[in-house]
């Protein structure tokens, strides 16, 4: 704990954590109103999938733009106007009443997770540009246990919240929670110079491509974070809880304490795992993840059991995304951080939106649930070998 402490007195890193912890706190509040509403108006499970792979969506179409807004906007100006479409996309979520209305939501959503998905590669960005070594490592886990924190007491919180007051109410909180965000903004005070690029958004465009095109082992490290990808279980959540659980549990309450559970031990998990984590012995990581997803697998049909099984599934994944995402950071040039960044967020969310897809039509297809986690499980067990195959080669 002493080295998050010591990394927190940096003044930057310390205002735009509390700022992440205010904004993922509301964004995870709402996504359970959203999905409960979903379950609600009757949703397919095709629906509820699709409606999870829309908020990755943006991440993947625009990543080349986002790429290019990152590397020439100054960060502060760029951050504040984010933080403000935010809000005003959370705010139009109070207009859903119907399953004829699914098409704004998914516009809506969209709208709000492009301006998330920008935010995210700015400040995965800047951090390699003002810290280096151990204290970037530190950053990035910090960045993960703010991330699994208000994941869990967003869920938990946003599930009890949801079910005693209602969806709007929700929407409403997490908008106040944003607003509060821009104005913790204004005091940020950045040294960096204003970025410059002299060529246009096209050669800037292509020289980023060329950039990837021509480093294949940061193509591979970004072929290996997107494995985390796997660990999207947004819709797969709602269908257990819609599926198994709702004769013991409001649909609601399950998400939440369902997610809670899960983000509770994304946080702890890099304060226990982090230090003992290198480039030498990340398969063994992989592996134990796989394993643990099948574990939980075989325990979802009861949901104390399913509770227990997942807090190991969450135990190591934070930990291997801000391990991998560090190598990247590492090894990729300053001047096409923000495009490269980009790059690495649009290949992670396509991962997301794969594994909601594939939860989707394989449980529409006959596919049991069990059957889908174990399929998500051995996808751990082939990164770990596929990962021994990169450093083998490249590392």
């Amino acid at each position: 704990m002493t080295r998050y402490i010591q990394t927190l007195s940096h003044p930057v890193i310390a205002r735009l954590s509390l700022i992440q912890l205010i904004s993922y706190f509301g964004t995870w509040f709402s996504q359970v109103a959203i999905f409960s509403l979903l379950v609600e108006l009757h949703a397919s499970a095709l629906i509820i999938s699709l409606t999870a792979a829309m908020a990755m969506l943006p991440a993947v179409v625009l990543a080349p733009l986002i790429g290019i807004a990152v590397d020439r906007i100054h960060f502060k100006k760029l951050m504040g106007t984010l933080l403000a479409i935010e809000t005003v996309a959370t705010l139009g979520f109070i207009l859903i009443d119907s399953l004829s209305l699914v098409w704004l939501l998914m516009g809506l959503i969209f709208i709000r997770s492009a301006a998330a998905s920008v935010l995210f590669s700015a400040e995965m960005s800047l951090f390699p540009k003002i810290i280096e070594g151990e204290m970037l490592k530190n950053t990035n886990e910090i960045h993960s246990i703010i991330w699994s924190f208000t994941y869990a007491s967003g869920m938990a919180v946003g599930g009890i919240m949801t079910y005693h007051f209602g969806y709007h109410t929700a929407f409403i909180i997490d908008a106040v929670l944003y607003t509060i965000a821009l104005f913790i903004l204004i005091g940020l005070k950045l040294s960096l110079q204003p970025p410059k690029h002299p060529h246009s958004h096209w050669k800037m465009f292509t020289d980023g491509f060329y950039y990837l095109k021509s480093r294949k082992k940061t193509l591979h490290l970004i072929l290996l974070h997107a494995s985390l990808g796997l660990t999207s279980f947004d819709a797969l959540v709602t269908l257990l809880a819609d599926y198994e659980y709702k004769t013991l549990i409001a649909v609601p309450l399950a998400i939440g304490w369902i997610n809670a559970v899960r983000a509770i031990a994304l946080m702890i998990g890099p304060i226990f795992v982090g230090k003992w984590i290198t480039e030498k012995n990340l398969y063994f990581f992989f592996i134990l993840q796989g394993i643990a997803i099948v574990l939980w697998s075989f325990a979802q049909q009861n949901f104390y059991w399913a509770l227990v099984t997942l807090f190991g599934v969450g135990f190591f994944t934070s930990t291997l995304w801000s391990q991998t995402y560090l190598m990247l950071q590492q090894e990729t040039d300053k001047a096409y951080l923000g495009r490269i960044i980009s790059y690495n967020d649009m290949f992670f969310m396509l991962s997301n939106i794969v594994t909601a897809l594939f939860i989707g039509y394989a449980f529409e297809w006959g596919l049991s649930l069990r059957a889908i986690t174990v399929t998500l499980g051995i996808g751990f067990l082939i990164t770990a070998v596929y990962y021994l195959w990169i450093r083998r080669r490249y590392l």
